[in-house]
């Protein structure tokens, strides 16, 4: 059995590259702000990552908006 961390199901979708971008924040900067390494960063703007929901948690709380709003399925 694949686990599903390190193999996300297809349709999930995010904006944090957006989001960062935004800000002006460099992944390295945004991993050091929550505290994971930067290919983790590239691998959830890649959609090659399911972040935890403590990780999604703290993104979203970082950048003031709803978890619905930075990561969904289409």
């Amino acid at each position: 059995m694949k686990n599903s961390q390190t193999n996300p199901p297809a349709n999930l979708q995010t904006n944090l590259k957006e989001k960062r971008m935004d800000r002006g924040l460099s992944q390295a900067e945004l991993a050091e702000i929550v505290g994971v390494r930067r290919e983790t960063i590239i691998r959830l703007e890649q959609g090659k990552y399911n972040p935890s929901l403590k990780l999604a948690y703290d993104l979203a709380r970082y950048f003031q908006l709803p978890i619905e709003s930075l990561f969904w399925y289409e």
